[in-house]
């Protein structure tokens, strides 16, 4: 498949693979995926730039928990070791896995271990956990268990989870953009969401998205060569002048300001690495309480990470025909070992990020786009005021271009003849966004899958591992009453 950036050519055949041209070319595979290296590089900077929130949100989501004994973990070190993590994860997902899939601290997942797990127990128990999930994954893909999974997910559901991300991205573009946001209780309306403030759009951040998701639309359309780059430096830059020159409060740019630093330099506080206790946890739960606790992180990892390859490969066009991606079992163990390392290095689970498919829109085809968003991650060990110089307002464009790319590249790929396949497709790609959980979608495609393939007398139909997955998202789902149950609190 030709680069998203091309819209006019979808349905073209891909180019013929090309003689790798040197070592580089023949190791990333670059020419044969019809890539070249400025391409990976321009991929590799805008999924940095789409994806650098992290460096600052999650430090806030972990810092804003209270462990048992009181103690809160320090914001510099979470900077450090948020940052530490995603490089170094994020280049041996390029090295040994070749895709363009960034990792950095999971959303979600990092708010089970600052809000669920650090309140019952310390903080090195709480990241004692994430690592025991990790190290449990590892088991699963060392196993085959993990790959077997995946192949044993239908192929008209492993395009729903594509477009379900790509819905996904873009309810993430609009809502962290400020064009979208959540109507407050006060209101006393049935509508959770709606268009910028009072139904209204207000103030020069949101029009910083606007016009950046209209140049970044033209861009694309017109087939200029970095386009989805272009869109997110131009409007970053736009952004800086209008906050230079209008009195703009910071809160509402987010978490980002669009400002020139006073110093571009920070000093990094591997204060954090290695503050693990794997199994510390237990003692203060209990071992029912703490294999809960671990089953949850372990599940949302799983499919989570597995959503997020499946759709960032299917838009890359790196899949066979049957929707596989080769070197699987090379992408699920570094995607396994990087939840480990978000464990003992304190950041919470890494995982796969969906806002890869930045990188992926820009032409990104192989592990070498990854080398570059690692470095960057790594550069903001020491230049952490520079990399957050992006406001959300010039980045969240290039999801909701990306998000119509991958849906406009997948939805015709479903048979919605077939009820059994349209229905659970349909539930997989609406529940993604409306629950903002990639885990929750899968979960309530599988389960429908096997409902309704059931009801219509083909249960033999149905691949058996994925009976057994969708037993295991039934307990997922009913974990509150099976908590009680067992006077777990």
């Amino acid at each position: 498949m030709p680069p998203p950036s091309v819209i006019a050519d979808a349905d073209a055949p891909p180019p013929s693979p090309a003689e790798p041209r040197n070592k580089l070319d023949r190791f990333f595979r670059i020419s044969e995926r019809g890539s070249n290296v400025p391409r990976e590089i321009r991929g590799g900077l805008a999924t940095f730039f789409a994806m650098a929130y992290i460096v600052v949100l999650n430090p806030i989501i972990l810092g804003a928990g209270v462990d048992k004994f009181g103690q809160q973990l320090d914001t510099g070190q979470l900077v450090t070791a948020t940052a530490l993590m995603a490089g170094l994860t994020t280049v041996l997902m390029g090295i040994i896995g070749n895709v363009p899939i960034a990792l950095a601290a999971g959303l979600g997942i990092n708010a089970v271990v600052s809000l669920q797990l650090a309140p019952k127990m310390s903080w090195p128990d709480a990241m004692g956990m994430v690592a025991l999930a990790g190290l449990a994954l590892m088991v699963l893909v060392a196993s085959g268990l993990r790959q077997r999974v995946l192949d044993a997910i239908p192929a008209g559901l492993r395009r729903s989870i594509a477009i379900g991300i790509g819905m996904f991205i873009t309810l993430i573009g609009l809502v962290d953009s400020g064009f979208v946001t959540r109507n407050p209780d006060s209101a006393h309306t049935t509508v959770p969401l709606g268009m910028g403030t009072g139904g209204r759009l207000e103030g020069w951040p949101v029009l910083v998205f606007v016009l950046g998701l209209a140049l970044t639309f033209v861009l694309v359309v017109r087939k200029t060569k970095g386009a989805i780059l272009l869109g997110i430096v131009a409007m970053t830059g736009v952004a800086i002048l209008i906050n230079a020159v209008a009195t703009i409060p910071d809160e509402s740019w987010g978490l980002t300001v669009p400002k020139v630093p006073d110093s571009i330099v920070g000093t990094p506080d591997f204060g954090l690495i290695g503050e693990v206790s794997l199994f510390g946890g237990f003692r203060e739960v209990g071992l029912v309480t703490g294999c809960l606790f671990v089953f949850t992180v372990l599940l949302s990892g799983f499919f989570d990470a597995m959503g997020t390859i499946i759709g960032v490969g299917e838009e890359a066009g790196l899949t066979d025909e049957q929707g596989r991606l080769p070197g699987m079992g090379r992408v699920l163990m570094v995607d396994g070992v990087a939840v480990a390392a978000g464990g003992f290095g304190s950041a919470s689970a890494t995982t796969c990020f969906v806002e890869s498919t930045a990188g992926v829109g820009e032409g990104a085809r192989t592990g070498l786009a990854n080398l570059v968003t690692g470095a960057c991650f790594l550069l903001a060990l020491v230049l952490t005021p520079l990399a957050t110089v992006v406001p959300s307002q010039a980045a969240t464009p290039a999801l909701v271009v990306v998000g119509f790319l991958i849906m406009a590249s997948n939805v015709r790929g479903i048979d919605w003849s077939d009820p059994t396949v349209g229905a659970p497709a349909f539930l997989t790609m609406v529940s993604m966004p409306f629950t903002y959980s990639i885990t929750n979608g899968i979960g309530l495609g599988v389960l429908s899958f096997i409902l309704l393939r059931t009801a219509t007398g083909r249960f033999r139909t149905i691949p058996w591992l994925l009976n057994v997955v969708g037993l295991c998202f039934l307990v997922y789902f009913l974990l509150g009453p099976i908590e009680q149950a067992l006077g777990v609190s």
